[in-house]
């Protein structure tokens, strides 16, 4: 596999995972840096691929409003009501766990729906997500 190849599928995996649809970029990574690939190049591909996609989730949810009373809409008006909520109690540092299976993409695209400031926003997502991958290298490796 070439450099710019592995680097490319890192990053689109990253991006992906970041998205409302199912994938995990960790076993990526991880298989990188087992492959000898600098972690801090890992680290840079992968946490930009999915601050990205998060921010991808951010703009589905500050257009998803208009739709919001058609029949097809996938969330209640009761069902954003409770988003809202829950988004006004924990507020933006909700987004702090952006990095989380299951729960952080939802909270990233709930932060477009309840239109978060987009500065904001990529700062506590982007503070997330390298976190994330460097905690997972120093896991792995045991240095960065």
């Amino acid at each position: 596999m070439t450099d710019l190849a592995a680097y490319a599928g890192l990053f689109l995996t990253a991006f992906i995972a970041a998205t409302i649809l199912p994938m995990q970029s960790e076993a990526a990574l991880v298989g990188l840096l087992l492959a000898d690939y600098p972690a801090w190049l890992l680290v840079t591909v992968a946490s930009i691929g999915n601050v990205l996609g998060s921010v991808v989730n951010w703009l589905l949810g500050r257009g998803i409003e208009r739709f919001r009373g058609r029949q097809w809409f996938p969330a209640s008006s009761a069902g954003l009501a409770r988003a809202q909520r829950w988004y006004g109690r924990f507020g933006k540092w909700s987004l702090l766990l952006s990095w989380a299976p299951i729960i952080g993409d939802p909270l990233t695209v709930v932060a477009g729906v309840l239109r978060e400031p987009f500065p904001m926003f990529l700062l506590l997502v982007t503070i997330a997500k390298v976190g994330r991958y460097l905690v997972l290298v120093v896991a792995v490796s045991g240095l960065l």
